[in-house]
């Protein structure tokens, strides 16, 4: 039953005139008297990746895992907006070399006057550490990769962009209930809360081979942060002869509670983080149709010492709709 849940996500936004940007008609274009329809096809992904001296060769620990492209079909009008999303493929890798992935993904977003909210939550089980032959004797050229079935990262953040400029509008940035029609430029500062972190079910992240000392940081079954702080940014969209072009983004830092837990203690520190994301947007817009191109990357990182944990999250996304005229 919980893997049947996983398979279908159905987002629910419901808002008012209390939640929209001011509506400026100079500058943007707006459809929210249409019916809107539209289809999403498209992946998300997690990789991270540890760094430390495991050894003369290794430095680097790449951690992947199995893609899963799923479709999406939603409608929006006026205040109500939802969106089905079901998989198309379970894993589209060859699940015997590079193990099988489940993904939950859950997202909420709408504006507050000159404010975009975005809770996200994530949560990624199954990967394969890259190479994983160069560590483990027992594989072979044919199935070079170390498998870890429990291991898992999740995420949840929630996050507000306060955007300078009146005449910008995420809204008209991805471009299904409106479009850009001038070109508008803004700074904007980005406050953010997250937690994060990865688990392999009380067993080694790191493969034994490379760990030492199973009570220090290498040890490590877990590790995890949370973390708060505001991110300075820039935005920007342009539409030419209904070509649409927009992009985010941010770069600062965070102040960060971190912690490491092995199968014998669990120690905590607190640090500063740099913090990086960038969201884009490009496509064809027009008052009848819409398809766009959309691409979101946000990067996360622990540091202990000499042990760097950097968890990546990016998604590829194609979405097309039509706009129905009001009869």
């Amino acid at each position: 039953m919980k893997r049947q849940i996983n398979k279908i996500l159905v987002f629910v936004f419901l808002s008012n005139s209390l939640l929209s940007q001011s509506v400026d008609t100079n500058h943007i274009e707006y459809f929210k008297d249409r019916f809107v329809l539209y289809s999403d096809f498209g992946f998300t992904s997690a990789p991270f990746e540890l760094k430390h001296s495991f050894s003369e060769d290794i430095s680097t620990l790449n951690y992947k895992h199995n893609i899963r492209p799923n479709i999406g079909l939603g409608f929006s009008y006026k205040w109500l907006a939802l969106r089905l999303s079901v998989p198309l493929i379970d894993n589209i890798r060859n699940v015997s070399k590079y193990g099988a992935t489940d993904n939950f993904n859950l997202g909420l977003r709408f504006t507050i006057k000159k404010f975009f909210c975005d809770f996200d939550f994530k949560r990624t089980t199954g990967y394969w550490l890259k190479n994983g032959i160069n560590i483990d004797t027992t594989l072979n050229i044919d199935y070079p990769h170390l498998i870890f079935d429990e291991l898992k990262a999740l995420n949840f953040s929630a996050s507000a962009w306060y955007f300078k400029n009146n005449n910008f509008n995420m809204t008209a940035f991805y471009g299904q209930k409106a479009h850009f029609k001038k070109p508008v430029h803004t700074w904007s500062v980005k406050g953010t809360m997250n937690f994060f972190g990865i688990g392999n079910e009380g067993s080694l992240i790191i493969p034994y081979q490379l760990v030492s000392d199973s009570s220090s940081r290498i040890g490590g079954v877990t590790y995890s942060a949370y973390d708060i702080g505001f991110i300075p940014g820039y935005a920007f969209g342009n539409r030419i002869k209904n070509w649409q072009f927009s992009a985010l983004l941010g770069f600062g830092a965070v102040l960060q509670s971190k912690f490491y837990t092995t199968s014998y203690i669990t120690r905590g520190f607190l640090g500063i983080a740099p913090r990086y994301d960038f969201r884009m947007s490009f496509g064809y817009s027009n008052a009848k149709f819409f398809l766009f191109l959309v691409t979101e990357l946000d990067n996360k990182s622990i540091q202990f010492t000499d042990l760097i944990y950097r968890q990546y999250y990016y998604s590829l996304r194609l979405k097309c709709g039509y706009r129905f005229k009001k009869k």
